[in-house]
């Protein structure tokens, strides 16, 4: 590992959170953590420069105070609606005299699948090969020293706004951080909570953030599918301050508290002045929940629809983020997906505490095991490893009837 310490630096809609992480002899653990609340960024955009600076400031010292050590750079994860996907297939011929494939023609087929039709505000962020192909094998997942005359992959490739990304990097810049590399958020999240045998048969991820709802859909061992839905838990909590008539900040409370529990029993809020307190019935907050949170579900689905072959199989959804926090929530997803859900925590990563394994910090430590696993890829400036299908398969049934 080239970095003895490496920071994972997640910047949300309500909070950035800052991860420092450490790889011992144990393996990677965490030493420090900061969080700070953030108010200048809108559904994954930054809205105000100097406030997120600061947000980002302000946690990178409450980070560094807890490790006890400085750093000067981080992974710095990226989400938004601007972010686009797709799956793209090159092919070269194999170069050296003996056909054996290099390392060299593997970085050559890769890039070779990054030529595609991109407007000039827009740039790749991952080229991750899903699995190469040698001589019309599928499946390989590290082709080095085979033989063979032909060299294929195929490559699942994110893509941002230019504008966008540079404002993020802007800000973590005038913070004083070096930026390492730049991941996809659910790619993040994935690396933290998904065990490989769930991204082998075949899984959903929903990261629900304030600001967004980050998708991504995995594979036979890769991710095949992935975007950004531009709702979260924010408009939720809004809904709720509105229906209620109270403030923000009671909302938020009751919806962590309460949410889409089941019916039955009262409860208190305060009203917008904050100097009295109103009952509601738990039936009058459900019909204000369920029907979004329900919404938001539907559209998570109904992008997948759109865009994963409809005889794939999946075997379960994985719910992460501060969203998946909302009591109630496993059973509405299970009606809208009718697969298993889960609540997604960080599970690959030591020196956690009992409160950083919430969901809500998934993207955050999924951001330093993400650039430690050596999971990103030259666009981003986090070093990759080539492949990670074993095996190519086909799996038939038609999971969205």
């Amino acid at each position: 590992m080239k970095h003895e310490t490496l920071c994972g630096l997640d910047i949300g809609t309500t909070k950035t959170c800052m991860v420092v992480a450490t790889n011992g002899p144990n393996g990677l653990e965490i030493v420090g953590f900061g969080e700070a609340p953030t108010l200048g960024m809108r559904k994954g955009v930054v809205v105000d420069l100097d406030e997120t600076i600061k947000s980002i400031e302000a946690a990178t010292e409450r980070a560094e105070r807890m490790a006890g050590i400085h750093f000067s750079e981080a992974v710095v994860g990226i989400t938004g609606d601007h972010i686009r996907s797709t799956n793209n297939r090159a092919v070269v011929a194999v170069s050296g005299e003996d056909r054996e494939v290099t390392p060299g023609d593997v970085r050559r087929v890769i890039d070779a699948s990054k030529i595609i039709n991109l407007p000039r505000d827009r740039q790749i962020i991952h080229a991750l090969p899903r699995y190469f192909t040698v001589d019309g094998q599928e499946g390989v997942s590290d082709p080095v020293g085979m033989s063979g005359g032909r060299l294929e992959v195929d490559t699942h490739i994110v893509t941002g706004s230019t504008s966008f990304i540079t404002n993020v990097l802007k800000c973590v810049e005038r913070a004083g951080l070096e930026t390492q590399g730049v991941v996809f958020e659910p790619l993040a999240s994935s690396a933290a909570t998904l065990l490989q045998e769930e991204k082998q048969v075949g899984v959903v991820l929903l990261d629900i953030g304030g600001g967004t709802t980050d998708i991504a859909v995995y594979s036979l061992g890769s991710a095949i599918y992935t975007a950004t839905i531009p709702v979260g838990g924010n408009v939720l909590t809004s809904d709720i301050s509105l229906g209620l008539k109270t403030t923000l900040a009671e909302a938020e409370d009751v919806k962590k508290r309460l949410g889409a529990g089941e019916n039955g029993g009262v409860f208190a809020v305060r009203t917008l002045d904050g100097r009295a307190t109103r009952e509601h019935a738990t039936a009058e907050l459900r019909q204000i929940v369920v029907p979004r949170v329900l919404e938001t579900l539907r559209m998570a689905r109904q992008k997948i629809v759109e865009n994963v072959p409809r005889d794939l199989v999946l075997g379960e959804v994985v719910l992460t983020g501060g969203g998946a926090l909302l009591p109630g929530i496993e059973p509405l997803a299970e009606e809208v997906f009718n697969l298993p859900v889960r609540i997604g925590t960080a599970n690959t990563i030591g020196g956690l505490t009992d409160a950083m394994t919430s969901p809500q910090y998934a993207t955050a430590i999924g951001l330093v095991v993400f650039g430690t696993n050596g999971a990103g890829d030259d666009a981003s400036h986090v070093r990759r490893r080539s492949g990670t299908l074993p095996r190519i398969q086909r799996w038939l049934a038609d999971l969205w009837t």
